[in-house]
Formats: C-alpha cells, sequence, structure tokens
C-alpha cells in the first residue's frame, strides 16, 4: 500500500534552516507528482511546493526564494530545504501524492520557528 513518512521537522530560530525529507513506498515513485503542504494552528492546509517526475517544481509565493524541494527517484525520497525561516513558517508539514485516482497524505512532520 502507499506510504508516505515524513522526517526533519523541529524547533529552529528565525532566519534558521531545516530540511525534510519523506519516504515513499508502494507505487512507481518516478513517475508520480508531489508535494508538500503545511497547516499552521487555525489555518486551512496549503501547498508549499510541487516537484514533477519530470522534476520541474512550482513554489507558493510566501515561500519562493527561500525554499527547494527536490526528489531522488533511486531513493523514493523527496526533500524541502528551507532556508531563511520565519515565525510564520510555523506549520505541520506533510507530503502528498497522486496515485490512481486517490490523494495519499503521510502523517506529517511539525516545523517550529520560535527564538
Amino acid at each position: 500500500q502507499v506510504q508516505l513518512v515524513e522526517s526533519g521537522g523541529g524547533l529552529v530560530q528565525p532566519g534558521g534552516s531545516l530540511r525534510l525529507s519523506c519516504a515513499a513506498s508502494g507505487f512507481t515513485f518516478s513517475s508520480v507528482t508531489m508535494r508538500w503542504y503545511r497547516q499552521a494552528p487555525g489555518k486551512e492546509r496549503e501547498l508549499v511546493a510541487t516537484i514533477t517526475s519530470g522534476g520541474t517544481t512550482n513554489y507558493a509565493d510566501s515561500v519562493k526564494g527561500r525554499f527547494t524541494m527536490s526528489r531522488d527517484n533511486a531513493k523514493k525520497t523527496v526533500s524541502l530545504q528551507m532556508n531563511s525561516l520565519k515565525p510564520e513558517d510555523t506549520a505541520m508539514y506533510y507530503c502528498s501524492a497522486y496515485v490512481e485516482i486517490m490523494n495519499y497524505w503521510g502523517k506529517g512532520t511539525l516545523v517550529t520557528v520560535s527564538s
């Protein structure tokens, strides 16, 4: 079955960096567009970054220039390098994959940006 497992969250000071990872299994990873979403307390889930099977990336305006998404098809992982973190980046971050008409989610990893 499809599984997505996020890791790498934690507490970081403003201006700091974190690298999130998502390990995928149960589907043909190299063929699937992958996405990172986040949900802050009391807010709706928002799309942060997308990477297609061909490696094309897109970012939300709020993270453009600070976050970089990448994929390693051999390891079946996607990563989200987050630099210049701000308090407003505090959220639960989720990895997502749309596989055979269903959208799958991991359980998330918590990122807290605070001094």
